[in-house]
């Protein structure tokens, strides 16, 4: 047999076994590369420590005497200090500047815990001049940890440090504001000190303003995250609200106005058009979507409950009982009125969400507040919800509270009380056709069922057939059509209730206006059984001669308004109120009484223009010749609405361009002092006031006066502008009220015509020549002046 053959071995693994070989031989080299060569460390010189020992165990009182008393107290010290290694720590400065920072840091690292603690001391207690230092727990923050020490005195915190570490403070607290909003701590006035040195004013209102700066940071912050992430943020709430109670500072006032306005804003944002039912379900699982929003709604009305509890409290001071002789505090009193204006602002914009009755019950009261500000407040804002609300429901619920009140006042309340009616929109609601409906149903229904004698199966059947209808109404939303005007019918109803309470039992209270001039607005709405007692009522109110000016318009008004509709069916003569009328337009004027203006344009606009036919053509000339004196002591915007009146009658009824006629010839004279207008005889005067009106200072008057006087042309000479002959009287009086301050038309700017300056004589006369030629010159200038004196003649 031949020899078998080797297999072939890689020169690595050759090298591997060889190495194996060698190193259980122990011949193997142990490194390959040459090993950097370890400088061999420098044996420590010889402590002092162990030679003192030494010397003391042989010469122990020889070596006490040998050392000095300055080092004795010096050692003493270190002692107490607890600086044990004092020496290690001198012989380290020594060579300190000989190691690189490489070797520093070695040798820390493998300095053991103690060591580095005693020299960290040490090296403080040097820096702070030998006081004693208390370490603190660090603090972690986002950029590493803060180490804290405190320097005792005496037991006692020093300035300096107290100061470092407030400062150390508010660097945290700037940081922690990034990572969350709830855990921020700004009271920066509770870490000032309170020392027993005087204070001047200007660093008083220096911390003042640094605590608002801070604090209103802190609000906007807090706010801004609820309406960034409302669900998240939901926390913010309990620290605004927690703010609103705060008495403690030296602005509390302040900060709760700055809190209560911004949950009012925040709260205007995140609460929905409609209410919140909380309803637990017991042993049903929700989803997690559903879960988290039923628990955001909770905490959204928990939140807004606590809001509207705080304010009820802050605005309690304005509802003082009779005989609380408390002193009232301005601050406060304006902090109740704020919390009212944010519960007012709260139920005009959601007046459907949760505790809007609530609100609308609370602030009701205070609209006969002593306060007219809190009263105009309040008005504004029930006005307000009278002419927005679309449903009704909260209108009525404020008619009926409105109504219990006035009753339990008996009358003697604030005229804001009953303003606030004159913004309810029933102008639409007709009573009596309501009763005529209902009347003619029932006669229907009673009449169907005597001459049918329907069987048990047909009634079953006409019984769903009314269902079918009513779902068919309710998809038509003809159902909430009904449901609102029911409501309607119903506010309709009480309001008219408070209004003739008002003229039976308190004619001559200072509401009686106030309910007169609502009788005129809604007047058509009144049942037509009650028009003949409520014609007889004001007529005796007005002959008893109690009533101011303001007050007689209304009635008049009120008359006027009642016959326009379906009274003019009856029997009722009204020439008396005619009269009233005629003898009151001239105690309008400019002055005190110029606000009654608009009230007599209202009333001669139904007499004169809408009730024309019903008039005679004396009564109307007599009017007509009493308006343009009228327009005469009047402002502009009277003038013009009062203008706006005669040209419309020109216009529509020829026999009033007498007045036109200068050629005054008729059976007598015009006596404009007589207070019924049917026998002042105005027909035999003309309207000269018109030529003293086209030299009026406003220009739309003089184009008004002109284009009467010239017979109301449309084109021509005299013509009025387009925009300005389609305006009616009352848009006249609104569109150019001076009242804003602001003239309209615009008053041109003067043009600048350049002054010719007339040129100067400096001829002098003769005589004034003949006296200067005899004048001695030389007794009066030196002799250097007498030449130029000369000169200065022979120039003039």
């Amino acid at each position: 047999m031949g020899k078998s053959k080797k297999p072939k071995i890689s020169k690595i693994k050759r090298n591997n076994q060889t190495k194996t070989k060698l190193s259980k031989q122990g011949k193997l080299k142990s490194r390959r590369h040459k090993s950097t060569k370890k400088q061999p460390q420098k044996s420590a010189p010889p402590r002092p420590e162990i030679i003192q020992e030494e010397e003391e165990s042989d010469h122990g009182e020889d070596l006490m005497d040998m050392v000095e008393e300055d080092d004795l107290n010096f050692l003493k010290n270190a002692i107490s200090n607890k600086s044990y290694n004092l020496l290690k720590q001198i012989q380290l400065n020594e060579t300190d500047k000989n190691l690189s920072e490489k070797k520093r840091k070695e040798i820390e690292n493998n300095q053991p815990l103690e060591e580095l603690y005693e020299n960290n001391v040490s090296k403080i207690v040097e820096e702070t001049g030998g006081k004693s230092v208390r370490m603190l727990l660090p603090i972690k923050t986002q950029n590493g940890f803060i180490k804290k020490r405190i320097i005792e005195e005496d037991n006692k915190i020093s300035n300096k440090e107290e100061n470092k570490s407030t400062n150390d403070n508010s660097q945290e607290e700037s940081k922690e504001k990034e990572d969350s909003d709830t855990e921020m701590n700004m009271d920066t006035h509770n870490n000032l000190q309170v020392t027993d040195k005087p204070v001047s004013t200007i660093e008083l209102l220096a911390h003042r303003e640094e605590i608002l700066r801070s604090k209103r940071f802190k609000i906007g912050i807090l706010s801004s995250g609820i309406l960034e992430n409302p669900e998240l943020k939901s926390g913010n709430f309990k620290i605004l609200l927690d703010m609103m109670d705060e008495r403690t500072s030296e602005v509390y006032i302040t900060i709760r106005k700055l809190a209560m306005v911004s949950l009012l804003e925040v709260f205007k944002d995140l609460l929905p058009s409609y209410s919140i039912l909380q309803i637990t379900q017991e042993g049903v699982k929700l989803k997690k979507d559903t879960l988290t929003l039923h628990n955001y709604e909770a905490t959204l009305l928990r939140s807004y409950k606590g809001y509207l509890q705080r304010l009820e409290k802050i605005s309690k001071i304005l509802r003082k009982k009779k005989g609380n002789m408390q002193l009232v505090n301005e601050p406060e009193m304006q902090l109740g009125e704020t919390a009212v204006l944010c519960m007012c602002e709260l139920l005009t914009i959601h007046p459907y969400f949760n505790f809007s009755v609530n609100i609308a019950n609370y602030i009701l009261p205070l609209l006969d507040n002593k306060r007219s500000s809190v009263r105009e407040k309040v008005a504004q804002c029930i006005s307000q919800i009278f002419k927005e609300d679309k449903r009704g429901q909260l209108s009525l619920t404020i008619v009926r509270k409105l109504n219990q009140y006035i009753k339990s006042k008996k009358h003697s309340v604030h005229p804001e009380v009953i303003t606030v009616l004159l913004a309810l929109r029933i102008k639409d609601v007709n009573l009596d056709k309501e009763k005529e409906d209902e009347t003619k149903q029932k006669k229907l229904m009673s009449h169907k069922q005597r001459i049918l004698a329907l069987s048990k199966r047909e009634r079953k059947k006409n019984k769903k057939l009314e269902q079918v209808e009513k779902e068919m109404l309710e998809t038509k939303a003809e159902e909430n059509k009904q449901a609102k005007h029911k409501i309607l019918t119903e506010i309709t109803g009480i309001v008219f209730t408070i209004y003739f309470r008002i003229l039976k039992q308190a004619p001559n209270s200072k509401v009686l206006s106030v309910c007169l001039e609502g009788l005129a607005k809604f007047a058509h709405c009144i049942n037509i059984n009650f028009y003949q007692d409520l014609v007889s009522v004001i007529d005796r109110l007005i002959d008893e001669g109690n009533l101011g000016l303001r007050e007689q318009l209304h009635c008049v008004q009120c008359i006027f308004t009642i016959l326009s509709g379906q009274a003019a069916a009856l029997n009722i003569d009204p020439y008396r109120f005619y009269v009233h009328l005629y003898k009151n337009i001239l105690k309008v004027h400019c002055g005190r009484t110029h606000s009654e203006t608009e009230i007599v344009l209202q009333t001669l606009l139904q007499i004169l223009i809408h009730q024309r036919r019903r008039i005679t053509q004396t009564r109307m000339i007599a009017f007509v010749k009493r308006l343009s004196t009228l327009a005469l002591q009047s402002q502009h915007n009277a003038t013009l609405g009062t203008l706006g009146i005669i040209k419309q009658v020109m216009q529509l009824m020829k026999a009033a361009h007498v007045l036109l006629d200068t050629d005054c010839t008729g059976d007598g004279h015009y006596q404009s002092e007589i207070e019924e207008p049917d026998h002042c005889n105005a027909h035999c005067t003309a309207l000269y006031e018109l030529v003293a009106l086209q030299r009026h200072y406003h220009s739309v008057v003089r184009q008004f006066a002109k284009n009467i006087a010239y017979a109301t042309p449309t084109s021509g000479e005299g013509s009025l502008t387009i925009e300005t002959a389609k305006l009616s009287p009352e848009e006249l009086y609104t569109e150019y009220d001076p009242a804003g301050i602001a003239f309209k038309p615009a008053v041109p700017v003067p043009k600048k015509t350049p002054v010719k300056k007339a040129p100067i004589d400096y001829s002098m006369s003769s005589e004034l020549e003949e006296y200067v030629n005899t004048v001695d010159v030389s007794n009066l200038f030196a002799d250097g002046h007498v030449d130029f004196y000369k000169a200065c003649k022979n120039n003039l």
